[in-house]
């Protein structure tokens, strides 16, 4: 049994949290066939995180990493098994596709094969408009210690 959230009530009350709430019914979702090839997500540091998946048997050129705004899709597909004449085959490479959602300024830095491991490093790169930036906060320049106010007189002319 499955129990679906309905977030409609926060629709009311957010403005440009779509995303947000896209991701929370992705993730909801069971996905009971995409449990291959296996990997694991690790934070290398403070922006800075690794994807490694294992992909043994495939070549790098069999390999496809692509990337869009806030997704990374990672697929494999086997080259030149068609001719191949099997008596036995208990080793099975299926064709793959995974998808990894990512945050915002979320960059794929590099990506290498080695001993079956692809493994992909990922940095968040944040412009530096976007970065916080302590603003310092200035006295009032124009009543200084112990100095009255001057006071404007205006005088009204008879008409």
């Amino acid at each position: 049994m499955r129990t679906a959230y309905d977030f409609s009530p926060l629709f009311r009350s957010s403005v440009g949290f779509d995303r947000v709430f896209d991701l929370l019914e992705n993730a909801a979702r069971v996905q009971t066939l995409d449990n291959w090839p296996p990997y694991d997500i690790e934070r290398a540091g403070e922006d800075q995180y690794r994807i490694t998946m294992a992909v043994a048997g495939f070549a790098p050129g069999e390999l496809n990493l692509t990337t869009q705004p806030n997704l990374l899709v990672v697929s494999g597909q086997k080259r030149g098994e068609e001719d191949a004449r099997y008596l036995h085959r208990g080793i099975a490479i299926p064709s793959f596709e995974r998808r990894f959602e990512l945050a915002d300024h979320v960059q794929v830095k590099d990506a290498r094969l080695e001993n079956g491991l692809l493994t992909i490093e990922l940095v968040r790169e944040v412009p530096e408009a976007m970065r916080p930036r302590r603003i310092e906060v200035q006295a009032w320049k124009g009543v200084g210690a112990g100095e009255q106010p001057k006071q404007v007189e205006h005088h009204k002319e008879a008409a």
